[in-house]
């Protein structure tokens, strides 16, 4: 087959602006995470102080040179601790992610310890537990890297603390399914984070700094009038001779993560995973770069999702299924990395058919073992009696039936508007894909604010009219302008990132990249056999 003939201009000023609007958009995304950095690095000296890493260079001393890694979450907790864009800090006080240690792919959650001392803010239980899940599901060796004052007791609710108790209840399924866990306390683990390590199949601790304990001295002092200090109580020495809560110890941070590597290596864990085919590919014929000119920032202004299938799938060729039935919705298979896969795209509105379509190519990616990627750029099913009477309901209802009970790996990408059921039809959160992502131009909700409030504004034209009443066109308009900024203010990929509705904010240059990854990811699990235990490791 011949590559896709791509009709764009990269010369063009639609091009260029798209291109100027895009690129300024991840520019945004990189200052959010960079605010995040630069709070936590303000506490270096206080760290070289103390002979410790900051918590990103802990992360990079774990991690092998030169390997993938693939940042998850990055943004969450952005819009929650303050509606104000200028101050709110992302990243929920940690750095996670999916890397290699020692040739083997683990999922690392580190405690950002120089924001706040490291305490939990809103989103950092589902930060955490999202990450055991992602463990949980493909089989990967879960590394947490410890240092934390614990929950901010000034932001106290009882819903937090109850559910955060699922951290706890993961970890020890994860030991129990045979997926081995590993706490590094380089600093403090108090109160509930005592659980951290104690939940984990194996510890490494840093003398003199790593420490745990149920209560603090102070607290300690406080409830029993019992005077102790730290190392006594919670050090690691002690727990390395007395208490038997550590299985190693560790000179200072660097030899802690040396630790970490070295028994990553040790576990051997490549060997319970069936090495995979060998694969050749092309690479794109056409410039992945050029994705970034390709969308526009108006969701309502439409563009071929098949300009941009050519720019992350192999050698730029697929294979369009039913391309003239239901032509709004774009179903191709494709391989990418050498890896055989459906993609389902939007070029608009799904109809009729093109639900129907969609429920039949996912079943015959099902059947034949295909992962599915979901390209999602609509504004939802067709609505009106036509399309009613034509059976949208059902027709949707099939897609959706189908999207749910697929088999294979589901990764999706929101990459311009996903609004309404049409979000479900193409895998969205809700539907618990392996792996979702955002473009920086995405817009997620029920509908825009635009159609939410001409909605309302019709329903209150027809009540009062019902009533025989008179319209108060200012107080509709004073309506209008507020349910515009209502949905609109929730409905951008910063705000919903910040929410976790999606794993991370990626560069659209980055997607063929992001993609591979999160493939292999899936591949490599399916192939992996794990040892499972009748209950956790149980600490003697």
């Amino acid at each position: 087959m011949t590559p896709f003939a791509t009709s764009i201009d990269p010369k063009s000023d639609t091009f260029l602006r798209n291109r100027t609007e895009m690129l300024a958009l991840m520019d945004q995304v990189h200052a959010l995470k960079a605010r995040a950095a630069a709070l936590s690095e303000r506490r270096r000296p206080r760290f070289e102080e103390r002979g410790q890493l900051t918590p990103r260079e802990r992360l990079h001393r774990l991690l092998d040179p030169g390997m993938p890694y693939l940042e998850l979450y990055a943004l969450a907790n952005y819009l929650v601790d303050t509606d104000d864009r200028d101050a709110s800090v992302p990243g929920a006080s940690a750095l996670s992610g999916i890397g290699f240690i020692n040739g083997t792919r683990c999922v690392i959650f580190v405690d950002d310890s120089g924001i706040a001392a490291g305490s939990a803010v809103a989103k950092t239980s589902d930060k955490f537990q999202a990450c055991l899940d992602i463990s949980m599901r493909y089989k990967l060796p879960f590394v947490h890297l410890v240092e934390s004052a614990g929950a901010d007791l000034l932001q106290y609710a009882v819903e937090s603390w109850a559910f955060a108790g699922r951290m706890f209840c993961k970890l020890a399924q994860l030991s129990a399914a045979g997926i081995p866990t590993i706490a590094v306390l380089h600093g403090p683990a108090t109160a509930g984070g005592a659980y951290m390590p104690g939940l984990s199949d194996y510890v490494i601790s840093v003398k003199g700094r790593g420490r745990a304990s149920l209560a603090a001295a102070a607290l300690v002092r406080a409830a029993t009038g019992e005077e102790t200090n730290e190392e006594d109580l919670a050090g690691t020495e002690m727990h390395a001779t007395v208490s038997g809560l550590v299985e190693y110890s560790a000179e200072d941070d660097a030899h802690a993560l040396l630790i970490a590597r070295n028994l990553v290596k040790r576990l051997d864990w490549n060997k319970n995973a069936v090495p995979g085919p060998a694969r050749t590919f092309d690479a794109p014929a056409l410039d992945a770069d050029e994705i970034a000119g390709l969308v526009p920032m108006d969701y309502r202004k439409s563009y071929d999702v098949r300009e941009v299938i050519a720019r992350i799938v192999d050698g730029s060729v697929f294979e369009e299924f039913k391309p003239r039935y239901g032509a709004s919705t774009v179903c191709v298979q494709a391989a990418l990395f050498g890896r055989a896969c459906g993609i389902v795209g939007n070029n608009g509105p799904i109809d009729p058919n093109g639900a129907t379509k969609a429920a039949q190519f996912f079943q015959l990616c099902d059947q034949a073992d295909m992962p599915v990627i979901f390209l999602s750029n609509t504004t939802g099913y067709m609505v009106g009696r036509d399309y009613e009477r034509a059976g949208m309901i059902k027709h949707g209802a099939k897609m959706i039936q189908a999207v749910s009970n697929l088999r294979v790996p589901r990764i999706t990408l929101y990459i311009g508007a996903s609004f309404g059921a049409g979000n479900y039809g193409m895998s969205g959160v809700g539907f618990a894909p392996d792996f979702l992502f955002s473009w920086p131009n995405a817009t997620t909700g029920v509908m825009g604010g635009q159609q939410a409030a001409l909605t309302m504004d019709q329903v209150a034209r027809a009540s009062a009219a019902r009533r025989g009443a008179e319209v108060d066109e200012g107080k509709l308009a004073r309506q209008k302008e507020r349910l515009i900024a209502h949905f609109d203010g929730q409905s951008d990929a910063f705000y919903t990132s910040g929410r976790m509705l999606d794993q991370g904010i990626i560069d659209p240059r980055d997607t063929r990249k992001v993609l591979g990854f999160a493939l292999d990811t899936c591949a490599e699990a399916r192939r992996r056999t794990v040892r499972p235990n009748a209950f956790g490791v149980a600490r003697m």
